[in-house]
Protein backbone atom coordinates (compact mmCIF):
# COMPACT_ATOMS: atom_id res chain seq x y z
CA UNK A 1 0.00 0.00 0.00
CA UNK A 2 1.24 3.38 -1.06
CA UNK A 3 -0.11 6.24 1.42
CA UNK A 4 0.37 9.83 -0.67
CA UNK A 5 0.06 12.69 1.93
CA UNK A 6 0.71 16.80 1.87
CA UNK A 7 2.56 17.44 5.43
CA UNK A 8 5.10 14.25 5.27
CA UNK A 9 3.19 12.99 8.60
CA UNK A 10 1.72 9.90 8.54
CA UNK A 11 0.36 8.03 11.79
CA UNK A 12 2.70 4.77 12.26
CA UNK A 13 -0.62 2.60 12.13
CA UNK A 14 -1.15 2.90 8.56
CA UNK A 15 0.75 -0.43 7.04
CA UNK A 16 2.24 1.25 4.20
CA UNK A 17 5.12 -0.03 1.66
CA UNK A 18 5.98 3.39 1.53
CA UNK A 19 5.07 7.42 1.42
CA UNK A 20 5.62 9.89 -1.15
CA UNK A 21 4.46 13.44 -0.37
CA UNK A 22 2.63 15.78 -2.63
CA UNK A 23 2.74 16.62 -5.48
CA UNK A 24 3.58 13.26 -6.97
CA UNK A 25 5.68 13.11 -9.95
CA UNK A 26 4.64 10.10 -12.41
CA UNK A 27 8.67 9.22 -12.69
CA UNK A 28 8.60 9.09 -8.60
CA UNK A 29 5.79 6.91 -8.45
CA UNK A 30 7.05 4.23 -11.25
CA UNK A 31 10.16 3.90 -9.73
CA UNK A 32 8.87 3.10 -6.36
CA UNK A 33 6.02 0.77 -7.66
CA UNK A 34 8.80 -1.47 -9.23
CA UNK A 35 11.28 -1.57 -6.05
CA UNK A 36 7.68 -2.72 -4.26
CA UNK A 37 6.95 -5.43 -6.78
CA UNK A 38 10.70 -6.38 -6.56
CA UNK A 39 11.56 -6.59 -3.42
CA UNK A 40 7.74 -8.84 -3.00
CA UNK A 41 9.64 -10.91 -5.86
CA UNK A 42 12.87 -10.85 -3.79
CA UNK A 43 10.95 -12.42 -0.50
CA UNK A 44 8.37 -15.08 -2.62
CA UNK A 45 10.92 -16.67 -4.68
CA UNK A 46 13.38 -17.29 -2.28
CA UNK A 47 11.19 -18.25 0.75
CA UNK A 48 11.96 -15.37 2.61
CA UNK A 49 9.46 -14.50 5.58
CA UNK A 50 8.65 -11.94 8.00
CA UNK A 51 6.99 -8.59 8.26
CA UNK A 52 7.91 -7.54 11.45
CA UNK A 53 10.62 -4.34 11.08
CA UNK A 54 13.64 -5.62 12.16
CA UNK A 55 13.13 -8.22 9.33
CA UNK A 56 12.02 -5.95 6.71
CA UNK A 57 15.42 -3.87 7.92
CA UNK A 58 17.47 -7.18 7.01
CA UNK A 59 15.27 -7.77 4.19
CA UNK A 60 15.95 -4.43 2.19
CA UNK A 61 19.41 -4.14 2.69
CA UNK A 62 20.12 -7.67 1.14
CA UNK A 63 17.79 -6.32 -1.58
CA UNK A 64 20.17 -3.71 -1.79
CA UNK A 65 23.68 -5.47 -1.88
CA UNK A 66 22.14 -8.11 -4.33
CA UNK A 67 22.49 -5.67 -6.81
CA UNK A 68 26.42 -5.00 -6.48
CA UNK A 69 29.50 -6.75 -6.30
CA UNK A 70 30.45 -6.17 -3.00
CA UNK A 71 31.65 -8.90 -0.01
CA UNK A 72 29.08 -9.51 2.68
CA UNK A 73 29.37 -10.49 6.29
CA UNK A 74 26.03 -12.22 7.75
CA UNK A 75 26.31 -12.13 11.80
CA UNK A 76 23.25 -13.80 13.86
CA UNK A 77 23.00 -16.64 16.02
CA UNK A 78 22.83 -20.14 14.42
CA UNK A 79 19.55 -20.75 13.16
CA UNK A 80 18.74 -18.01 11.93
CA UNK A 81 18.65 -18.03 8.15
CA UNK A 82 21.91 -16.72 6.80
CA UNK A 83 22.13 -19.16 4.94
CA UNK A 84 18.74 -18.76 3.43
CA UNK A 85 19.63 -15.13 2.95
CA UNK A 86 22.95 -15.49 0.97
CA UNK A 87 21.41 -18.18 -1.25
CA UNK A 88 18.81 -15.04 -1.57
CA UNK A 89 21.58 -12.26 -2.17
CA UNK A 90 23.31 -14.79 -4.55
CA UNK A 91 20.21 -15.66 -6.90
CA UNK A 92 18.87 -12.02 -6.98
CA UNK A 93 22.58 -10.64 -7.91
CA UNK A 94 23.95 -10.33 -11.56
CA UNK A 95 25.85 -13.75 -11.05
CA UNK A 96 22.48 -15.53 -10.66
CA UNK A 97 23.42 -17.99 -13.80
CA UNK A 98 27.20 -18.51 -11.67
CA UNK A 99 27.46 -21.58 -9.40
CA UNK A 100 26.43 -20.80 -5.91
CA UNK A 101 28.67 -23.26 -3.43
CA UNK A 102 28.48 -22.75 0.45
CA UNK A 103 31.55 -24.30 2.34
CA UNK A 104 31.48 -24.15 6.08
CA UNK A 105 34.83 -24.05 7.18
CA UNK A 106 33.67 -25.02 11.14
CA UNK A 107 33.63 -28.64 9.73
CA UNK A 108 36.84 -28.92 7.18
CA UNK A 109 39.63 -30.17 9.17
CA UNK A 110 42.51 -27.29 8.98
CA UNK A 111 44.74 -29.64 7.15
CA UNK A 112 42.41 -29.76 4.39
CA UNK A 113 40.76 -26.44 4.04
CA UNK A 114 43.61 -25.12 2.30
CA UNK A 115 43.20 -27.64 -0.76
CA UNK A 116 39.28 -27.44 -0.49
CA UNK A 117 39.50 -23.74 -0.76
CA UNK A 118 42.19 -23.84 -3.84
CA UNK A 119 42.75 -26.40 -4.80
CA UNK A 120 46.06 -28.97 -5.58
CA UNK A 121 47.97 -30.48 -8.11
CA UNK A 122 49.14 -34.32 -8.67
CA UNK A 123 51.98 -34.95 -6.19
CA UNK A 124 51.50 -31.69 -3.66
CA UNK A 125 51.22 -34.20 -0.80
CA UNK A 126 51.09 -38.19 -0.35
CA UNK A 127 47.64 -38.75 -1.38
CA UNK A 128 47.34 -36.10 -4.16
CA UNK A 129 47.05 -38.83 -7.45
CA UNK A 130 45.58 -36.06 -9.92
CA UNK A 131 44.73 -32.85 -10.10
CA UNK A 132 42.06 -31.07 -7.99
CA UNK A 133 40.32 -27.84 -8.39
CA UNK A 134 39.41 -26.21 -5.34
CA UNK A 135 35.61 -24.04 -4.82
CA UNK A 136 37.10 -20.94 -5.77
CA UNK A 137 37.80 -22.18 -9.61
CA UNK A 138 34.94 -24.17 -9.05
CA UNK A 139 32.60 -21.12 -8.69
CA UNK A 140 33.83 -18.90 -11.04
CA UNK A 141 31.77 -16.64 -12.35
CA UNK A 142 29.65 -17.37 -9.51
CA UNK A 143 29.42 -17.14 -5.29
CA UNK A 144 30.95 -18.32 -2.83
CA UNK A 145 29.35 -18.67 0.68
CA UNK A 146 31.87 -19.27 3.58
CA UNK A 147 29.74 -20.39 6.19
CA UNK A 148 31.29 -20.06 10.34
CA UNK A 149 34.22 -17.57 9.02
CA UNK A 150 35.22 -17.47 12.52
CA UNK A 151 36.30 -20.95 12.28
CA UNK A 152 39.32 -20.10 9.37
CA UNK A 153 42.48 -20.87 10.64
CA UNK A 154 45.03 -17.72 10.48
CA UNK A 155 46.81 -19.80 7.73
CA UNK A 156 44.17 -19.99 5.67
CA UNK A 157 43.02 -16.39 6.48
CA UNK A 158 45.99 -15.00 4.74
CA UNK A 159 45.16 -16.72 1.20
CA UNK A 160 41.56 -15.78 1.69
CA UNK A 161 43.00 -12.34 2.00
CA UNK A 162 45.51 -12.21 -1.30
CA UNK A 163 42.92 -14.00 -3.20
CA UNK A 164 40.23 -11.34 -2.28
CA UNK A 165 42.55 -8.57 -2.95
CA UNK A 166 44.18 -10.01 -6.45
CA UNK A 167 41.67 -12.02 -7.72
CA UNK A 168 43.96 -14.81 -8.12
CA UNK A 169 44.84 -18.75 -6.85
CA UNK A 170 47.45 -20.76 -6.76
CA UNK A 171 47.21 -24.17 -6.28
CA UNK A 172 48.99 -26.65 -3.89
CA UNK A 173 51.84 -27.59 -5.15
CA UNK A 174 51.29 -25.48 -8.70
CA UNK A 175 53.26 -22.77 -9.94
CA UNK A 176 50.71 -21.10 -11.67
CA UNK A 177 48.35 -18.31 -10.51
CA UNK A 178 44.84 -18.24 -11.75
CA UNK A 179 42.41 -15.53 -12.54
CA UNK A 180 39.11 -16.17 -10.07
CA UNK A 181 35.54 -13.88 -11.13
CA UNK A 182 34.10 -15.00 -7.67
CA UNK A 183 31.89 -12.70 -5.02
CA UNK A 184 32.43 -14.00 -1.41
CA UNK A 185 29.48 -13.59 1.38
CA UNK A 186 30.61 -14.74 5.21
CA UNK A 187 28.93 -15.71 7.86
CA UNK A 188 29.86 -16.21 11.31
CA UNK A 189 27.90 -16.64 14.38
CA UNK A 190 31.02 -15.68 16.51
CA UNK A 191 31.77 -11.59 17.61
CA UNK A 192 34.42 -11.23 15.01
CA UNK A 193 35.47 -7.88 16.26
CA UNK A 194 35.99 -9.75 19.77
CA UNK A 195 38.02 -12.45 17.97
CA UNK A 196 40.17 -9.55 15.78
CA UNK A 197 41.26 -8.41 19.53
CA UNK A 198 41.83 -12.03 20.95
CA UNK A 199 44.36 -12.66 17.68
CA UNK A 200 42.06 -15.29 16.07
CA UNK A 201 41.34 -13.53 13.21
CA UNK A 202 42.98 -10.93 10.71
CA UNK A 203 41.76 -7.25 11.50
CA UNK A 204 42.35 -6.68 7.38
CA UNK A 205 40.21 -9.76 6.64
CA UNK A 206 37.86 -8.81 8.88
CA UNK A 207 37.42 -5.30 6.98
CA UNK A 208 37.42 -6.74 3.84
CA UNK A 209 34.90 -9.37 4.32
CA UNK A 210 32.90 -6.73 6.13
CA UNK A 211 32.40 -4.03 3.50
CA UNK A 212 28.61 -4.23 4.19
CA UNK A 213 27.26 -6.54 7.58
CA UNK A 214 24.09 -7.78 7.90
CA UNK A 215 22.83 -8.76 11.62
CA UNK A 216 20.22 -10.92 11.37
CA UNK A 217 18.36 -10.23 14.97
CA UNK A 218 17.43 -13.89 17.08
CA UNK A 219 13.86 -14.91 16.30
CA UNK A 220 12.86 -14.11 20.32
CA UNK A 221 13.57 -10.38 19.47
CA UNK A 222 10.63 -10.78 16.69
CA UNK A 223 8.33 -12.93 17.80
CA UNK A 224 5.69 -11.60 15.81
CA UNK A 225 6.82 -13.08 12.64
CA UNK A 226 6.22 -16.30 14.48
CA UNK A 227 2.32 -17.25 13.18
CA UNK A 228 3.77 -16.44 9.61
CA UNK A 229 6.76 -18.97 9.92
CA UNK A 230 4.58 -21.58 11.18
CA UNK A 231 2.00 -21.45 8.78
CA UNK A 232 4.49 -21.71 6.16
CA UNK A 233 6.37 -24.55 8.24
CA UNK A 234 3.14 -26.11 8.65
CA UNK A 235 1.56 -25.38 4.62
CA UNK A 236 5.37 -26.72 3.24
CA UNK A 237 5.53 -29.88 5.10
CA UNK A 238 1.55 -31.34 5.19
CA UNK A 239 1.86 -31.02 1.22
CA UNK A 240 5.38 -32.60 0.72
CA UNK A 241 4.38 -35.50 2.81
CA UNK A 242 0.78 -35.69 2.41
CA UNK A 243 -0.25 -35.85 6.12
CA UNK A 244 -3.12 -34.57 8.19
CA UNK A 245 -2.80 -31.70 10.89
CA UNK A 246 -5.44 -30.69 13.09
CA UNK A 247 -3.90 -26.79 13.32
CA UNK A 248 -2.98 -24.81 16.39
CA UNK A 249 -4.95 -23.09 18.52
CA UNK A 250 -4.37 -19.34 19.39
CA UNK A 251 -3.20 -19.98 22.85
CA UNK A 252 -1.06 -22.44 21.52
CA UNK A 253 0.55 -20.04 19.32
CA UNK A 254 1.31 -17.31 22.31
CA UNK A 255 3.11 -19.90 23.89
CA UNK A 256 5.27 -20.62 20.79
CA UNK A 257 5.50 -16.45 20.74
CA UNK A 258 6.44 -16.63 24.64
CA UNK A 259 9.10 -19.06 24.07
CA UNK A 260 12.72 -17.93 23.91
CA UNK A 261 13.70 -20.42 20.75
CA UNK A 262 17.20 -19.79 21.83
CA UNK A 263 17.58 -22.62 18.30
CA UNK A 264 16.42 -19.78 16.60
CA UNK A 265 13.96 -20.40 12.99
CA UNK A 266 15.67 -23.65 12.83
CA UNK A 267 14.07 -24.61 15.94
CA UNK A 268 10.70 -23.46 15.36
CA UNK A 269 10.73 -25.49 12.09
CA UNK A 270 12.04 -28.71 13.99
CA UNK A 271 9.21 -28.27 16.62
CA UNK A 272 6.52 -27.59 14.03
CA UNK A 273 7.40 -30.86 11.97
CA UNK A 274 7.28 -32.95 15.00
CA UNK A 275 3.84 -31.73 16.15
CA UNK A 276 2.53 -32.78 12.88
CA UNK A 277 3.66 -35.80 12.76
CA UNK A 278 3.37 -36.74 16.25
CA UNK A 279 -0.47 -34.91 16.75
CA UNK A 280 -2.11 -37.29 14.57
CA UNK A 281 -3.91 -35.13 12.81
CA UNK A 282 -5.53 -33.63 16.75
CA UNK A 283 -5.74 -29.77 16.95
CA UNK A 284 -2.54 -28.24 19.56
CA UNK A 285 -3.38 -26.52 21.94
CA UNK A 286 -1.14 -24.54 24.99
CA UNK A 287 -0.93 -27.48 27.24
CA UNK A 288 0.58 -29.92 24.53
CA UNK A 289 3.28 -27.47 23.04
CA UNK A 290 5.58 -27.81 26.18
CA UNK A 291 6.12 -31.47 25.33
CA UNK A 292 7.40 -30.74 21.50
CA UNK A 293 9.97 -27.92 22.42
CA UNK A 294 13.60 -28.80 23.42
CA UNK A 295 14.11 -27.25 26.25
CA UNK A 296 11.92 -27.41 29.33
CA UNK A 297 9.45 -24.55 29.23
CA UNK A 298 6.40 -24.39 31.69
CA UNK A 299 3.63 -22.27 30.05
CA UNK A 300 1.47 -21.46 33.06
CA UNK A 301 4.63 -19.13 34.01
CA UNK A 302 4.81 -17.69 30.21
CA UNK A 303 1.20 -17.75 28.90
CA UNK A 304 -0.17 -13.74 28.58
CA UNK A 305 -3.12 -13.08 30.95
CA UNK A 306 -5.97 -11.80 30.18
CA UNK A 307 -6.74 -8.05 31.45
CA UNK A 308 -9.13 -7.01 29.38
CA UNK A 309 -6.61 -3.74 28.15
CA UNK A 310 -5.37 -2.65 25.58
CA UNK A 311 -1.45 -2.78 24.62
CA UNK A 312 -1.05 0.85 25.37
CA UNK A 313 -2.91 0.72 28.42
CA UNK A 314 -0.79 -2.62 29.86
CA UNK A 315 1.88 -0.26 28.84
CA UNK A 316 1.43 2.49 30.30
CA UNK A 317 0.92 0.63 33.70
CA UNK A 318 4.02 -1.35 33.31
CA UNK A 319 5.68 2.04 33.18
CA UNK A 320 3.89 3.46 35.79
CA UNK A 321 4.53 0.60 38.15
CA UNK A 322 8.17 0.25 37.55
CA UNK A 323 8.63 4.31 37.72
CA UNK A 324 6.76 3.69 41.12
CA UNK A 325 9.00 1.04 42.52
CA UNK A 326 12.55 2.83 41.80
CA UNK A 327 10.54 5.80 43.67
CA UNK A 328 9.95 3.92 46.30
CA UNK A 329 13.63 2.33 46.18
CA UNK A 330 14.86 5.05 45.94
CA UNK A 331 12.76 6.59 49.40
CA UNK A 332 14.13 3.78 51.34
CA UNK A 333 17.80 3.91 50.07
CA UNK A 334 17.33 8.07 51.50
CA UNK A 335 15.94 7.12 54.89
CA UNK A 336 18.68 4.29 55.28
CA UNK A 337 21.85 7.06 54.46
CA UNK A 338 19.95 9.85 56.65
CA UNK A 339 19.82 7.42 59.67
CA UNK A 340 23.50 6.24 59.33
CA UNK A 341 25.26 7.57 62.98
CA UNK A 342 28.02 8.30 61.05
CA UNK A 343 27.56 9.32 57.00
CA UNK A 344 29.73 8.92 54.08
CA UNK A 345 32.38 11.33 52.82
CA UNK A 346 30.28 11.72 49.84
CA UNK A 347 26.63 11.83 51.86
CA UNK A 348 25.47 15.45 51.20
CA UNK A 349 25.89 15.22 47.96
CA UNK A 350 24.06 12.08 47.47
CA UNK A 351 21.10 13.13 49.57
CA UNK A 352 20.75 16.06 47.83
CA UNK A 353 20.57 14.26 44.76
CA UNK A 354 18.26 11.94 45.81
CA UNK A 355 15.87 14.52 47.85
CA UNK A 356 15.63 15.94 44.71
CA UNK A 357 14.51 12.88 42.46
CA UNK A 358 12.06 11.61 45.17
CA UNK A 359 10.22 14.47 46.65
CA UNK A 360 6.64 14.08 46.13
CA UNK A 361 5.13 16.22 43.49
CA UNK A 362 2.58 18.73 43.84
CA UNK A 363 0.47 16.40 41.46
CA UNK A 364 0.76 13.19 40.32
CA UNK A 365 0.50 13.27 36.29
CA UNK A 366 -1.49 10.79 34.27
CA UNK A 367 1.05 8.05 32.49
CA UNK A 368 -0.12 9.20 29.03
CA UNK A 369 1.18 13.07 30.51
CA UNK A 370 4.47 11.67 31.27
CA UNK A 371 4.78 9.60 27.96
CA UNK A 372 4.02 13.07 26.08
CA UNK A 373 6.55 15.02 28.06
CA UNK A 374 9.12 12.30 27.11
CA UNK A 375 8.24 12.58 23.67
CA UNK A 376 8.33 16.07 23.28
CA UNK A 377 11.96 15.89 25.21
CA UNK A 378 12.85 13.64 23.09
CA UNK A 379 12.75 15.70 19.68
CA UNK A 380 13.96 18.68 21.25
CA UNK A 381 17.47 16.66 22.15
CA UNK A 382 17.14 15.36 18.72
CA UNK A 383 16.36 18.49 16.92
CA UNK A 384 12.75 17.15 15.63
CA UNK A 385 15.21 14.67 14.28
CA UNK A 386 12.00 11.72 14.96
CA UNK A 387 14.67 8.58 13.54
CA UNK A 388 16.71 9.27 16.12
CA UNK A 389 14.11 10.47 18.73
CA UNK A 390 12.56 7.21 17.99
CA UNK A 391 15.60 5.22 19.29
CA UNK A 392 16.54 7.66 21.98
CA UNK A 393 12.98 6.40 23.28
CA UNK A 394 13.64 2.81 22.72
CA UNK A 395 10.46 2.33 20.53
CA UNK A 396 10.41 2.06 16.72
CA UNK A 397 9.62 4.67 14.36
CA UNK A 398 6.08 3.37 13.54
CA UNK A 399 5.57 3.41 17.55
CA UNK A 400 6.74 6.87 17.71
CA UNK A 401 4.65 8.28 14.44
CA UNK A 402 1.77 6.42 15.97
CA UNK A 403 2.28 8.57 19.31
CA UNK A 404 2.84 11.44 17.39
CA UNK A 405 -0.57 11.63 16.08
CA UNK A 406 -2.05 10.21 19.24
CA UNK A 407 -1.19 13.53 21.36
CA UNK A 408 -1.15 15.95 18.13
CA UNK A 409 2.39 16.59 18.02
CA UNK A 410 3.70 17.87 15.07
Amino acid sequence: MVVSISDGDVPSWVQVDGVLERPIVKEDLERFLEHVRERERFLSENGLIGRSEAMQEVFETALEVAHTDVQVLLTGENGTGKDMLAKAIHNHSPRREGPFIPINCGAIPESLIESELFGYERGAFTGATGRRIGVFEAAHGGTIFLDEIGEMPLSAQVKLLRVLDERKIMRIGGREQISVDVRVIAATNRDLRQEVLEGNFRRDLYYRLKVVEIRIPPLRSHPEDIPLLVQAFVQEYIEEHDMPFGGISEDAMEVLMRYPWPGNVRELKNVVERMIVLSKGKRITASDVPQYLDERFEPSRNLPVATGKTPDQAERELIYRVLLEVRQELSEIKDLLLRRPEPLPYLPKEVEVIEEHVEEPEEIKTMEEMEKEMIQKALRHTGGNRRKAAKLLGIGERTLYRKLHKYGLS
